[in-house]
């Protein structure tokens, strides 16, 4: 599941042995599925105005509690059914002069909110929660920044989603490597990254070249790489809730995951300055206004109805 910003845990999916479920959102889960997760109610920090995942979110990643900005793009597990108003994607189809899917619309919409000069561009506007979507009215511009946001999301589901023709469904290997592995045997106590060495280390582990940009990617003030590293040492930080919390793998076998982490975040970082432009592009270009669209109806405001036995395990 999706604990914070890019930092995959575990969990038995069972109301039996787990609290706060969250069972609307694990009804509606499935192999397609894909969660937009952003602030609703509260003011965003400086990052991304939008984390996506391909798990189930867990602790909100942008303020650590539970929330209910959690935006799925489908409102039924086998993505029958998009979590978009009625109306909209025929608007958009009609203006471009070609059919637009829920896929895309999500995609675009990623695109435009994953970019951080989306929160400096509007810093005022998003004062008053929560953000708003600038949406293109040029058909040729608005694929571009679907190609863009999807490939931002096949990222940042771990090439679990939004595959392209040529991707293999892994994250594709950047620069850094693991130049000495981190024992095994033993929980690190702690961690340093050097700078001038572009390097991280983490126990007796070595992990280079790590860029300051990738060190310091942050989500509305939570650092990724730190606070991942935080919850993965010998006395882990972030609230204890139960004993429970204290229970881990017996050794300490993540260097993998860190190497996909450091990785899915150099691409990030290498597609900023594209995504920046685009923001920019369709910001100066025609946009729709929110009276041009439809309003959604009180019952697509609500979560889907349990649907049979689907979900009772975590009921």
């Amino acid at each position: 599941y999706a604990f914070r910003s890019f930092d995959r845990q575990y969990v038995i999916a069972d109301a039996r042995v787990g609290d706060f479920m969250r069972p609307q959102l694990w009804r509606a889960h499935g192999a397609e599925q894909v969660y937009l997760t952003t602030l609703l109610s509260n003011v965003i920090g400086d990052g991304q105005a939008a984390v996506a995942t391909g798990s189930v979110p867990d602790q909100h990643h942008f303020c650590g509690r539970g929330d209910k900005g959690v935006i799925p793009l489908w409102r039924d597990a086998d993505a029958t059914q998009p979590n978009i108003t009625r109306g909209i994607l025929e608007l958009l189809g009609k203006t471009y002069g070609a059919p637009v899917s829920a896929e895309r619309l999500f995609a675009y919409a990623y695109g435009i909110l994953a970019q951080p000069g989306y929160v400096r561009r509007f810093w005022d506007e998003l004062e008053l929660p929560p953000p708003r979507l600038p949406l293109t009215r040029d058909g040729a511009l608005f694929d571009e920044v679907a190609d863009h946001g999807g490939r931002l999301l096949y990222l940042h589901t771990w090439g679990e989603r939004y595959r392209g023709p040529n991707d293999d469904g892994y994250v594709p290997q950047g620069t850094a490597r693991c130049e000495v592995a981190v024992p095994l045997d033993t929980y690190p106590e702690g961690y340093q990254y050097d700078p001038p060495s572009l390097t991280l280390y983490v126990s007796d582990g070595k992990f280079s070249p790590v860029t300051p940009d990738v060190w310091e990617f942050s989500v509305s003030g939570y650092q990724v790489v730190k606070s991942w590293l935080d919850r993965r040492k010998r006395e882990p930080s972030g609230r204890k809730s139960s004993p429970l919390d204290r229970i881990r793998p017996a050794r300490w076998d993540f260097t993998q995951e860190l190497l996909e982490l450091l990785w899915v975040l150099e691409a990030t970082l290498a597609m900023r300055e594209e995504g920046e432009a685009l923001l920019d592009r369709v910001c100066a270009g025609p946009l729709f206004s929110a009276g041009d669209l439809p309003s959604p109806t009180a019952a697509e405001r609500q979560p889907p109805r349990r649907d049979g036995a689907q979900g009772a395990l975590i009921e």
